[in-house]
């Protein structure tokens, strides 16, 4: 085992079960280290937290408390390898689930955001969301009007410098619809970071993203 910290194999064992790093003095619980070695796995895996938590024997709280922090890590490393990077496309993508798609008001509730493709990768930005606009509209009796003409904006008016039709960009949003739909109720303010968790599987292979997420973490 290394230390987790500066990858030292300098260790040495405390009475109280812990190592103790000659290098960087700092001390970690091996039996910490290896659950949440396993927590990652599960999380690369593409496991629910229910299904982590089940196959690992851990409780739900801390699976999520877990996969909070790799998505937010994430998060951070995916905008930092983007930083200066040349885009080649880009497009527009409004997402709005499946169950809402018939009521018109839920209009609201669609999430926006733009698609760069940059290297063989693609990098997502979240736009404003509509929903702080949903109650002025809803009272306003304009809903079914803001609907239709958002509809066309869909159809009709999206962003776009897209070299082809069947490119990257609409590879990730195909990938991006099959990922989603295994998280029931993500709220406003938690979707940016399932949008980058997505985005980061989509660029990397299994084994790769375990290597980056355990760095990350570790």
């Amino acid at each position: 085992m290394r230390c987790p910290k500066c990858n030292s194999k300098k260790l040495y064992k405390l009475k109280s079960n812990q190592l103790k790093c000659s290098t960087c003095r700092s001390k970690f619980s091996p039996a910490k280290i290896h659950r949440d070695l396993n927590i990652i796995k599960a999380f690369c895996d593409d496991l629910t937290i229910n299904q982590a938590s089940k196959k690992l024997g851990l409780n739900y709280v801390t699976i999520k408390n877990r996969y909070d922090i790799f998505r937010k890590l994430l998060a951070n490393f995916l905008e930092d390898r983007y930083q200066d990077r040349e885009v080649i496309e880009y497009d527009e993508y409004i997402y709005l689930e499946k169950s809402k798609k018939k009521i018109d008001k839920n209009i609201f509730d669609a999430h926006n955001f733009l698609t760069f493709r940059y290297d063989n990768m693609v990098y997502n930005l979240l736009m404003p969301n509509l929903n702080r606009y949903k109650n002025q509209f809803l009272n306003d009796g304009m809903d079914k009007a803001y609907f239709n003409e958002f509809s066309k904006f869909m159809m009709l008016n999206k962003i776009a410098k897209i070299q082809k039709t069947e490119n990257l960009i609409t590879k990730f949003w195909i990938f991006f619809e099959t990922s989603i739909t295994k998280y029931k109720g993500i709220k406003n303010d938690n979707f940016f970071y399932y949008l980058k968790e997505i985005e980061f599987k989509f660029n990397y292979l299994r084994d790769t993203q375990e290597k980056i997420l355990t760095k990350l973490y570790m």
